[in-house]
């Protein structure tokens, strides 16, 4: 779904223009620029919500009728769940899950990171993808030059050297296999439950 469908979306579920909308859908998916597939909804989830959207658009969004709207819910039920039919919310797990691990990761990462060591805040959002899955390949999607030359200074200013080195977005993609649950909810998502077992039904859950 492109950005002005999902805006229109948006505008006929909670009212406004879709012009109110556009700016953040646009914003959700510029990672098509990295990458033609759907492997591109880095930020389609949980951490990229909360770390990277609600820090750029706020909490609400002021709609040109004078009401304002959750961002978060816009984000969750208008970009997310249409992009996965309205079925799933995959995590940043998930999409780290797809991702090849390199052993020289670490020492890179470290080097990249240099200029903004005394920025805790800046650090914090740098290291985040790690402290969500606990995996050193998910630095990945912080340390590429997209991330740092276009999305750190959306979220905090111009806070590093003037074309900050990083990873080339290619290599993020090169490293990432395109799964079928990467295909508008085609199948679910590793980090979606297979089974709900009724815990007040299922006896052998207490023996």
């Amino acid at each position: 779904m492109d950005p002005l469908r999902h805006a229109t979306l948006s505008s006929r579920r909670r009212g406004g223009a879709p012009e109110d909308y556009l700016p953040l859908h646009s914003f959700f998916d510029t990672t098509k620029e990295l990458c033609a597939d759907n492997r591109h909804r880095l930020l389609h989830n949980a951490w990229g919500i909360r770390r990277i959207v609600l820090p750029i658009f706020g909490a609400e969004l002021a709609l040109s009728n004078g009401s304002r709207v959750m961002t978060k819910e816009v984000c969750e039920f208008d970009h997310v769940l249409a992009d996965f039919a309205g079925k799933y919310m995959p995590t940043l797990g998930d999409f780290v899950g797809a991702l090849a691990s390199d052993r020289c990761d670490r020492a890179r990462f470290e080097e990249i990171r240099r200029p903004y060591v005394g920025n805790d805040a800046v650090v914090n959002l740098l290291v985040s993808p790690y402290a969500v899955t606990g995996k050193m390949s998910s630095l990945l999607l912080t340390h590429n030059t997209w991330f740092l030359n276009e999305v750190l200074p959306q979220v905090f200013g111009k806070c590093g050297p003037l074309l900050a080195p990083g990873v080339a977005p290619a290599e993020l993609f090169d490293r990432m296999r395109f799964e079928l649950w990467m295909d508008n909810g085609a199948v679910p998502p590793p980090s979606a439950p297979r089974k709900i077992v009724n815990i007040t039904q299922d006896k052998s859950l207490c023996s």
